[in-house]
């Protein structure tokens, strides 16, 4: 319990004090806080005098415009900082001390938490990787040898990250109108196919030396928190461009995550993935059943009249590959991650209607329509936003990802060029 009115449906309860950066119309300058209930605490604000030692020693990474700093002085040291924040949170006599720090979370400007040096999109959700397969490859060979041997990826671009509630620019590129006609001649257009792709996101903290694989069993170790996240895909602009060495620009336009960071630390109901009947490579047996994490998540589809509907109800659950497996495949080679990388999930999905989490899943490559009221979709138009939530946990102990959000800006003007 805390001093603080924090309602029972509160995403951001005692239990979750998620980190973020922020800014206000009155201090501009970007600083770190926690999300609490309605409020954002303000932690550059605050004077930790009855912290322990170190977290006072290290409280100046809260004045800084990104949370890397904190993140790199790792786990052991955020379970200490949480820890005396809901202490404070907890005890009365912080009261009048923290409510001059609190400021309410419409009054907030969200800046993107972690400068991201790498980001790496996976591929781990069996259904969406079958439902995809079928699309192109018929149900036969809907998956690829070698899915379900180790967690396929790709490296994709860290500078178009962008914090939730940024709008994303439809592109141009390369599309082939008729894949049936001969020759196979693309034509220079506005992406016509753009989709969502519903996703989670892990921030690294701690780092691994150059040629120094990280050990699955250790690997939790290396995860400083959770992001909900939306890998924006233009897919007929990838359709033409894939081959042979995967998606670029198709993927590049932008990928947009929520802005508070759910600790690693903070206590997520794990349970079963995915089940894998394949003998796993020594590096990826993690030896555990229970190694995913169990968020609910839902998106909203939002037309530019206003229509609004949620098409997608799943579960982070539907994963293969847990995150320490991802770490340990990605770092096999010996490649070194450094804190602020960010790892995706790859689109989420269930089995059943209504759980996939991407519009090429829900209308079969744009052969069915989704309905949004009066309206019809089969993928995203100008105008159209998406909001993806996520949540676990029990009222009175929720830990919510609030939300990341998006609106489909018309594309340049480029023909004339």
């Amino acid at each position: 319990m805390s001093w603080l009115d924090i309602a029972p449906d509160s995403p951001f309860s005692l239990a979750n004090l998620p980190f973020g950066i922020i800014s206000t119309s009155g201090n501009s300058t970007p600083r770190a806080a926690v999300a609490v209930g309605t409020y954002a605490f303000d932690l550059s604000t605050f004077s930790p005098a009855s912290a322990p030692a170190k977290v006072k020693q290290h409280w100046e990474a809260f004045s800084q415009p990104t949370l890397n700093t904190f993140a790199s002085l790792g786990r052991p040291f955020h379970r200490e900082v949480r820890e005396y924040l809901q202490t404070v949170l907890k005890d009365a006599s912080n009261k009048d001390a923290v409510s001059k720090c609190l400021i309410p979370l419409a009054e907030v400007t969200n800046h993107l938490p972690l400068k991201i040096g790498d980001y790496t999109d996976f591929y781990a959700s069996t259904n969406h990787a079958y439902n995809i397969g079928v699309l192109f490859r018929g149900p036969d060979n809907a998956l690829q040898p070698n899915y379900k041997h180790l967690p396929v990826a790709y490296h994709g671009r860290a500078s178009s990250v962008v914090v939730s509630g940024t709008p994303i620019r439809r592109p141009w590129g390369q599309i082939l109108l008729d894949p049936k006609a001969e020759p196979k001649v693309p034509t220079f257009t506005p992406c016509k196919r753009l989709d969502l792709e519903l996703e989670m996101g892990m921030f690294i903290c701690t780092p691994n030396n150059l040629g120094e694989p990280v050990d699955v069993q250790s690997a939790e170790e290396h995860i400083f928190g959770y992001v909900l996240m939306n890998d924006w895909s233009a897919r007929d602009i990838q359709a033409w461009e894939y081959v042979p060495l995967g998606p670029f620009t198709s993927k590049n336009l932008g990928t947009s995550i929520s802005p508070w960071v759910v600790l690693a630390d903070a206590a997520i109901p794990r349970t079963e993935g995915l089940p894998n009947e394949n003998q796993l490579a020594s590096y990826l047996q993690e030896g555990k059943k229970a190694n995913m994490l169990d968020i609910s998540l839902e998106v909203d589809l939002i037309t530019a009249n206003g229509k609004k509907k949620t098409i997608t109800k799943t579960s982070s659950k539907n994963l293969l590959w847990s995150w320490p497996q991802m770490i340990a495949h990605h770092t096999i080679t010996g490649c070194n991650l450094q804190p602020g990388d960010l790892f995706g999930s790859g689109t989420i999905s269930g089995t059943e209607t209504g759980t996939e989490g991407s519009l090429l899943e829900q209308t079969k490559g744009g052969k069915m329509v989704v309905n949004v009221e009066d309206e019809e979709r089969k993928f995203l138009l100008d105008g159209d936003s998406i909001v993806i939530r996520g949540w676990a946990g029990k009222d009175g102990e929720r830990i919510g990802f609030g939300e990341v959000g998006g609106q489909i800006l018309a594309p340049l003007d480029l023909g004339k060029k």
